[in-house]
C-alpha cells in the first residue's frame, strides 16, 4: 500500500480504458475517477501527462478543456500539464476562443443561460498596456475576446488575475478563463481541495474527478479526506442527466 507499482499503474489504465467503453456505449451515465499516480502510469508503460490526455485519445477528442469547480469558483484553463514557457508560446487566438466556447456551452447545459466569463491576462497587471511583458495580451488574448463578444458571448477580458479570481468567488463572473496550468489551479485550492473538482469539458462522456493527488504518504493511515471524492460523485449525477438529454434532442 503506498508503493509505486507499474501493475497498478497498468491497472489504472485499463480500468478507465473500461469506463470509456462502457460510457461511450450508453451503458454507463458518467465516468467519476480517483486520483491517478503519473509516474505508476508511466512505469506501467502508459506515457500521459493525466487523465485528461487519456480521455481525449481513448475517446478520439482532438481538444479538450480543464474545468475546476468550487462551491464559490469556477475556472477552465487554455493550458494544463505543459512548462510555463511552454504555455505562452502554445496560447493563440484560436486555442482562447476554443476554450471559452468549450466553458461557456458547460454553463449553459448546467442551467446558466448567459455566463459571465471573466479572461485572464497573461502577465501581471494583464500586461498593463504593455508595460509588462511582449504584447502578449493584444497577440493572443484580445482578438479571441472581441471575437466572442461578436457573437454575443457575454466575455470580458484580458484581465489581472489578482483581482479576477477575487472578483469571481465575489459573484461577479461564473467562470474564470486561466492561461496556464498554477494561474488556475492555485485559487482553487486556497477555497479547499476538499471541494474541489475536475471536469474534462469538450469530451462524448461526461467526466468529473477529484482536485487532488494519490497521497501516497497518508496511505492507509485514514487520515484521507474524502469530501472531494464524494463531490465529483455528486456533480457526475448532476451533469449525467444533462449529457442523456442531449442525446435524446
Amino acid at each position: 500500500m503506498g508503493e509505486l507499482s507499474s501493475v497498478a499503474g497498468d491497472g489504472a489504465f485499463r480500468y478507465i480504458e473500461r469506463a470509456v467503453e462502457l460510457a461511450s456505449a450508453n451503458e454507463a451515465d458518467a465516468i467519476c475517477t480517483a486520483p491517478l499516480n503519473k509516474e505508476a502510469l508511466h512505469a506501467g508503460g502508459h506515457i500521459f501527462p493525466g487523465h485528461t490526455e487519456i480521455l481525449a485519445t481513448l475517446t478520439h477528442t482532438p481538444e479538450v478543456s480543464m474545468m475546476l469547480m468550487t462551491p464559490k469558483l469556477r475556472v477552465i484553463h487554455v493550458t494544463t500539464h505543459i512548462g510555463l514557457i511552454d504555455a505562452i508560446a502554445k496560447i493563440e487566438p484560436g486555442l482562447v476562443e476554443r476554450t471559452v466556447l468549450r466553458g461557456q456551452e458547460a454553463l449553459v447545459r448546467s442551467g446558466i443561460d448567459s455566463p459571465r466569463i471573466g479572461v485572464c491576462g497573461i502577465n501581471p497587471h494583464a500586461g498593463e498596456h504593455g508595460l509588462f511583458g511582449h504584447g502578449e495580451e493584444e497577440e493572443k488574448i484580445v482578438p479571441a475576446v472581441q471575437a466572442l463578444q461578436a457573437r454575443g458571448i457575454n466575455v470580458e477580458g484580458p484581465l489581472p488575475a489578482d483581482t479576477l479570481f477575487f472578483r469571481a468567488q465575489r459573484g461577479d463572473f461564473d467562470l474564470v478563463v486561466a492561461m496556464y496550468h498554477d494561474q488556475g489551479h492555485g485559487p482553487v485550492k486556497v477555497l479547499g481541495i476538499e471541494a474541489g473538482v475536475n471536469v474534462t469539458v469538450g469530451l462524448p462522456v461526461i467526466r468529473t474527478s477529484v482536485d487532488h493527488g494519490t497521497a501516497f504518504d497518508i496511505a492507509g493511515t485514514g487520515k484521507a479526506d474524502e469530501r472531494s471524492m464524494i463531490e465529483a460523485l455528486n456533480q457526475a449525477i448532476i451533469l449525467a442527466p444533462q449529457r442523456l438529454a442531449g442525446a435524446q434532442s
